[in-house]
C-alpha cells in the first residue's frame, strides 16, 4: 500500500513563501494498491496535480472517497483533470443525508455563478455512492466509514489489504466527549475506524493552549491526536490541518506506541507536493525495518515520473517500496 499526500492543509489554501517549505494545498490523499487500485481521499486544492499524475499513469478507473463536504476537502473537484476524459470511470463516495444526494450536494458547487459548468454536462462517466454501513469491498481492499465528531455529516476511512491497514480522519474532535486516555474504545469517536492500524493520518489542528478557546470546533489538539493514537493501538501517526504556517518550532514527539512527526503541516521538499509514504507490515525486510513502519519520502518532478529524493530510506527498504 502506497499513501501519497498531496495536500493536507485545512480550511483555505496557503500559496506564497512562508508556506513553501511544506505545502499549501488543502486535503487529498492518494491510496495506490499493487493492483492498480487507485483510491483517492478528498478532493481538496491537491488533487489538482494528482489528476495530471493519474492520467499520465494510464488510470481510467478512479474511486474518490469525501469525508465530508465542507470546501476544503472537495474544492479541488472541479479541476481534477480525469473528470474532463471521456475515458475516464470515476466513483465517487460519501456521507449520505436526509436532505440531499451526494451528487446534488455536489452539483451546487458546478453551478453558475461559481462555476460556468454544470456537472451533468463533465465528460467523464461518473457514479455517486453513499458509503454503506458495514464494510464494502473495491477490487482488493477492504473499505469502512463510520461517522465521527465533526459539525456536519462526516466520516473517517479504514482501508484495508492482506498486509497493510491504514486510516483516514482528517476532521475529527474525539475529545469533545471528554479526557481520552483510560476511556473504552467503545465510547471513543473513530476508534473502531483506527483501532490496530499500521498508519494513521489524523487531525491535529491546534497546540493545547489554542484548543482551549475552540473547543467544540470539529478539530483536534495534537495531545489529543498522540492519545487517540495510543488507545486504538495505531502504529504510526500522521498528523493533518493547518490553515497558517506555524510560528513556532516545528516539536517531535515520541510515545510508547506513536510516534508524531509535526509539520506545517506537511513535509516536502522546496515547496514540491507530494510527500509519499509507504506503509510496511508482515514482511520482514532487514533487521533494523520494525513491522508496523511508516515510511517517508519525499518526492519531487523530474523530467519524468515522480522520484524519491534524499538517503530517507535504505536500499532494503526502497526494494519493499511496493508491499
Amino acid at each position: 500500500m502506497r499513501v501519497t499526500i498531496w495536500g493536507c492543509r485545512g480550511s483555505v489554501p496557503t500559496p506564497g513563501p512562508e508556506t513553501v517549505t511544506y505545502g499549501g494545498n488543502t486535503s487529498c490523499v492518494e491510496v495506490s494498491l499493487d493492483d492498480g487500485t487507485v483510491l483517492v481521499l478528498d478532493a481538496g486544492t491537491g488533487i489538482r496535480q494528482l489528476g495530471f499524475q493519474l492520467l499520465d499513469r494510464g488510470i481510467r478507473k478512479i474511486h474518490i472517497c469525501l469525508t465530508h463536504l465542507h470546501l476544503d476537502h472537495f474544492e479541488g473537484l472541479r479541476f481534477f483533470a480525469p473528470l474532463w476524459d471521456e475515458r475516464v470511470e470515476l466513483d465517487i463516495w460519501g456521507p449520505p443525508s436526509q436532505q440531499l444526494s451526494l451528487g446534488e450536494r455536489i452539483a451546487r458547487a458546478f453551478s453558475p455563478p461559481l462555476f460556468p459548468v454544470e456537472l451533468r454536462d463533465v465528460p467523464a462517466v461518473v457514479t455517486f455512492h453513499d458509503v454503506p454501513r458495514g464494510p464494502w469491498t473495491i477490487d482488493r481492499a477492504s473499505l469502512a466509514a463510520h461517522f465521527v465528531v465533526h459539525p456536519g455529516p462526516t466520516v473517517g476511512y479504514r482501508i484495508e489489504t492482506k498486509r497493510s491497514s491504514f486510516a483516514y480522519i482528517p476532521d475529527h474532535e474525539p475529545a469533545l466527549a471528554g479526557a481520552i486516555a483510560g476511556r473504552s474504545t467503545d465510547w471513543i469517536s473513530g476508534a473502531s475506524l483506527a483501532s490496530g492500524v499500521d498508519a494513521l493520518v489524523h487531525d491535529a489542528q491546534y497546540f493545547e493552549d489554542e484548543y482551549e478557546e475552540r473547543i467544540g470546533w470539529g478539530h483536534s489538539s495534537v495531545a489529543d491526536a498522540v492519545a487517540f493514537t495510543r488507545a486504538v493501538g495505531a502504529g504510526r501517526l500522521r498528523v493533518h490541518r493547518r490553515p497558517e504556517p506555524r510560528k513556532r518550532a516545528q516539536p517531535l514527539v515520541t510515545s510508547n506506541s506513536a510516534t508524531l512527526e509535526m509539520w506545517s503541516p506537511i513535509e516536502t521538499g522546496g515547496g514540491e507536493e507530494p510527500l509519499l509514504l509507504v506503509v510496511i507490515s508482515q514482511v520482514p525486510v532487514c533487521s533494523s525495518l520494525r513491522r508496523n513502519q511508516w515510511i517517508g519520502t519525499r518526492i519531487r518532478r523530474s523530467s519524468g515520473p515522480y522520484r524519491a529524493l534524499g538517503p530517507r530510506m535504505s536500499t532494503a527498504t526502497r526494494r519493499s517500496s511496493d508491499v
